[in-house]
């Protein structure tokens, strides 16, 4: 489909005794420019449906596959509650999807809320289709990622890792590499309402983030055999202690000390769409990779 151009121009007469301009508008057929097509895989979790609502509701990017095992044949709209029904079934075949998608040649990204045993094989489908990827999966393992990264770089297919969409988060992570090149003790504090997979993943990348500053932490407290101190990640004495208590927000504290001072960075997360703008520029970012970023912080 193409839009139509319009302009305002202007032509010169020259009579016997004044010049006059007279207006006329030249009007030029352009090609429109195409939604990125955007596959949310994980749609029926409340993360996926959470992107359904946000990608719909986006300029340039439109939802052109539901997949999930669950719900399967419902519209997807509806399964979000939204007061439309798209006309996109829920589907379990990521491949049918992918495969109608490319038909169109048009730029398609898929979204992968799944689990870390299928994330290599649902990028390696939306890369052989010609497909960007973007994988928000917490505890990939290591190996994972190299060997997507292997992918992505043969392929010069460009993929986004991201093991936060927080934009708070990234900042409070950022905050805490400069202030760690000024504090000798740090320790982070996070609770959840639920216990699964503690140290999250937010605490393990600060703790991470902090070790690779080459700074030995806490040295007057480095023992590790009082369970109640807490967990030590890595070998810089970085602390983390996790609280889990029901009906608590999603919240990381990072205490850093030194004689006379406490420095403390907080940040809360308490509804999944604090997440949803770090995903819209994630979509409009990756489009343009050629290879694999670990990081969304690294497209900010």
């Amino acid at each position: 489909m193409a839009a139509l151009s319009c302009h305002l121009q202007f032509t010169v007469s020259k009579g016997c005794s004044n010049v006059k301009a007279k207006p006329f508008i030249f009007c030029s057929a352009q090609p429109a420019k195409s939604n990125i097509k955007v596959v949310v895989n994980g749609a029926a979790k409340e993360i996926g449906r959470a992107a359904v609502i946000a990608v719909t509701k986006a300029r340039g990017m439109e939802v052109a596959g539901a997949v999930d095992t669950h719900f399967v044949g419902e519209d997807v709209g509806l399964l979000c509650d939204m007061e439309e029904p798209l006309e996109i079934p829920v589907i379990n075949d990521l491949t049918m999807v992918l495969g109608s998608i490319s038909q169109s040649k048009e730029t398609g990204v898929v979204i992968d809320f799944t689990d870390p045993s299928t994330v290599y094989d649902n990028v390696k489908q939306a890369t052989a289709f010609g497909m960007k990827s973007i994988v928000y999966v917490p505890r990939i393992k290591v190996d994972t990622i190299a060997a997507l990264s292997a992918l992505c770089e043969k392929a010069s297919m460009g993929c986004l890792v991201a093991p936060t969409l927080s934009i708070g988060s990234i900042l409070l992570q950022q905050a805490a590499i400069s202030a760690s090149f000024h504090y000798n003790n740090v320790e982070i504090v996070e609770s959840r309402a639920h216990g699964a997979d503690l140290p999250s993943a937010d605490a393990n990348q600060i703790a991470k983030n902090l070790s690779n500053l080459g700074q030995i932490y806490n040295k007057e407290d480095l023992s590790t055999d009082v369970l109640a101190r807490g967990q030590v990640l890595g070998e810089d004495g970085v602390r983390v202690h996790s609280l889990v208590l029901p009906g608590l927000p999603s919240s990381t504290t990072v205490y850093f000390s030194k004689p006379g001072e406490v420095y403390s960075i907080k940040h809360d997360i308490t509804d999944v769409q604090c997440l949803m703008s770090g995903l819209l520029l994630a979509i409009r970012k990756v489009i343009r990779l050629k290879n694999l970023v670990y990081g969304l912080e690294k497209l900010l």
